[in-house]
């Protein structure tokens, strides 16, 4: 366990991105195999904005990675944090209690938030306006929600007082889990719901894209399911009813230009429809 902390504490660039890249690439072939859904569509050509909006999202989290690394060392130096305020603990303990710390700031936290407040939800809805849900949906995200999801993983890792192997393998961890569960795939029923009962499985994601409420305020999940379960925001919808993008803002065609998604969070705001 010490060698995997060492290793992502120095992790090289180049290996951050074959995860990226690799994960990306498995899931999109997998898709190929075991379709979810059989699209009437050209992959490439909805990928190129999902593409766009993930590139964009790289370069923010390296423009501020300096931020992270630079809390990483306060935190250690200065022994502030829940992990540091915690008793000796073994190492194997320590590290997925901090990943599993990590996943609430970075992940849970951040998108309960966008879905409850106005303003912040107009920045997501460039995500939840993908009417084709797949692998290169995971990192769709409008640049200012780059920025708002960073500040809330900057928090998490003052406030859990993580050193930067935690931060750097949640992250890690964190770009995989989301292409697999945007992924166009098909699971047994039983096998997804077994495996949502730990981590976010596919088809618990998939609920949180159906395009009415309250099933788009649900699963906010990203690594794993407790944090649902836990605050009651997991919801269970049959996968055969699920149908993507966000029923007042319908325009296919708007919602995968690259022009009209970048202005989309200064639109109206119209809040989804609810039934029951």
């Amino acid at each position: 366990m010490e060698t995997l902390l060492n290793y992502f504490e120095t992790i090289p660039s180049a290996h951050r991105s074959l995860i990226l890249v690799g994960g990306l690439t498995f899931f999109w072939l997998l898709e190929s195999s075991v379709p979810l859904f059989k699209f009437n569509y050209k992959k490439w050509e909805h990928a190129i904005p999902n593409l766009f909006f993930t590139l964009t999202t790289i370069i923010i989290n390296f423009i501020l990675a300096f931020l992270l690394f630079e809390s990483a060392s306060w935190v250690m130096a200065n022994n502030f944090g829940i992990l540091n305020w915690l008793p000796d603990m073994p190492l194997w303990l320590y590290i997925i209690l901090g990943v599993f710390l990590m996943d609430f700031f970075g992940a849970y936290l951040p998108h309960f938030t966008e879905h409850k407040i106005p303003v912040l939800w107009m920045v997501h809805l460039v995500h939840h306006s993908d009417h084709k849900v797949d692998t290169t949906t995971a990192n769709r995200h409008h640049p200012l929600e780059s920025v708002i999801r960073f500040a809330f993983t900057l928090l998490g890792v003052v406030v859990i007082g993580a050193p930067m192997g935690i931060v750097l393998l949640y992250q890690s961890m964190s770009v995989v889990a989301t292409q697999f569960t945007h992924a166009n795939i098909k699971l047994p029923k039983r096998v997804d719901a077994a495996l949502s009962y730990v981590l976010v499985s596919p088809d618990m994601h998939k609920v949180h894209h159906h395009h009415v409420l309250p099933y788009a305020d649900s699963n906010y999940g990203n690594i794993f399911s407790v944090w649902d379960r836990l605050f009651g925001t997991y919801m269970t919808l049959d996968r055969n009813q699920l149908v993507y993008g966000v029923d007042v803002f319908p325009d296919e065609k708007e919602n995968s230009n690259i022009k009209d998604l970048l202005k989309q969070p200064f639109q109206k705001y119209k809040k989804p429809t609810i039934v029951d």
